[in-house]
């Protein structure tokens, strides 16, 4: 069991594990704050779409420069100034809404820019993993671990927020995110990071994304899995724009309803996520991903056509599970196999795969719920899913054992 938490004996990376710890479940309560707040105001599954796209589509745009600037600068000041600018966007969204000044399209906005801050700081945030621990075979554990704790956070997170937006509004919701930048900036100030040996050719932003992208064409085993992520972030991942809508007009719920549908989604994703830091090293890392991946498909087929809130609950606690082991699994694929010297670059497009392509599918999926309606909608991008999954694996040949082949 202790095995599972090996890479805490690390000081900077137990650092890092306790404020994003906090800070993650602050995140977690602002998006469903968000989510709420617009659909409630609005009761357009479009509109709600359209937020969505606003605070995700600038990591399609810029995480490949976020990925040079996580390769040129040091992560870890690249990541301590946007934690200091997402407080700022906190705290700007806080106070719109506590003094009733919002709309809708202020809150794109201010979702337009969270969205801007995050296309640097992931990238920055992912790279800097393997500073955090000084024996690289703990790596993997720290990779999990840390995909552990952003699902303890959305566990937590959305069961708090519930709670709040039942009984006081969406503003308390905000006003704790705000507050809860405090956990990481002052861990992120507390730790003692060694400066990685200084480079002596720096390449400029076009040529930084130029050699990311080389690099990635002449690994094959890396870039499929990014495209297999892209496939089911575009087709799959979006039906978490319409949980607003599946608690108030399916299930004809209020604020806990859509609170409890995402934490029993989130406490499905920590135990996909604990099972993968407990995981021995070794097997098939490629196939078990290909497994989640129809697991967590399958299972929203089964969330869609179920008649009943229980039902639903279990089966989105069993897509949480499914979602977390194919996200964590193709990240500690990515972060084990890559050169170091393109980790910001090659992380900036596994990025763009996961969350950049998502605003996309969260337009269609908007748009496509308002002529389908809800359950129809996702009994599609399931069905998509699946299929997404069995081209590729018929592709690849995942059954087949194949080496991962690096350019020297």
């Amino acid at each position: 069991m202790l095995t599972a938490f090996r890479s805490l004996a690390h000081r900077n990376f137990r650092l890092y594990y306790a404020g994003q710890s906090v800070s993650l479940i602050g995140t977690w309560m602002q998006r469903l704050a968000v989510s709420w707040l617009v659909y409630s105001a609005t009761h357009s599954s479009v509109l709600l779409g359209v937020v969505m796209f606003a605070g995700q589509i600038p990591t399609l745009v810029l995480a490949p420069y976020g990925g040079t600037v996580a390769d040129r600068y040091s992560r870890y000041r690249v990541l301590l100034a946007t934690q200091i600018a997402s407080f700022v966007q906190a705290c700007l969204l806080a106070g719109l809404v506590l003094n009733g000044s919002y709309n809708t399209w202020a809150v794109a906005g201010l979702s337009l820019l969270l969205g801007t801050i995050n296309a640097f700081d992931i990238p920055a945030r992912q790279s800097l993993i393997v500073e955090l621990v000084d024996d690289p075979t703990h790596l993997a554990n720290a990779i999990a671990l840390n995909s552990t704790m952003v699902n303890l956070a959305r566990l937590l997170g959305p069961a708090v927020a519930g709670l709040l937006l039942t009984y006081f509004g969406p503003g308390p919701c905000f006003v704790v995110n705000a507050l809860s930048f405090g956990a990481v900036i002052g861990s992120l100030v507390l730790m003692r990071i060694v400066p990685r040996p200084a480079r002596t050719h720096r390449p400029g932003a076009w040529e930084g994304l130029r050699e990311g992208w080389t690099y990635l064409r002449g690994v094959p085993g890396i870039r499929r899995q990014i495209w297999l992520m892209a496939g089911i972030s575009f087709c799959v991942m979006p039906f978490g724009t319409l949980l607003p809508v599946f608690a108030k007009d399916v299930f004809h719920g209020a604020a806990s309803t859509f609170g409890w549908l995402n934490s029993l989604s989130g406490l499905g994703s920590l135990v996909g996520a604990f099972y993968l830091a407990s995981r021995p090293a070794g097997g098939s890392q490629r196939r078990l991903i290909s497994y989640a991946a129809l697991g967590f498909c399958g299972s929203l087929l089964g969330f869609a056509s179920s008649p009943q809130l229980g039902v639903a609950l279990g089966f989105i606690t069993l897509s949480g599970a499914g979602m977390m082991l194919f996200i964590a699994g193709t990240n500690t694929f990515v972060q084990t196999n890559v050169d170091d010297r393109m980790r910001g670059r090659v992380l900036s497009y596994y990025v763009m795969a996961f969350q950049g392509i998502q605003p996309l599918g969260s337009l269609l999926v908007g748009w496509l719920a308002r002529h389908l309606g809800a359950p129809h909608t996702v009994l599609l991008q399931a069905t998509a899913g699946l299929l997404v999954v069995a081209a590729f694996w018929r592709k690849s040949q995942w059954r087949a054992s194949s080496s991962l082949a690096a350019p020297a």
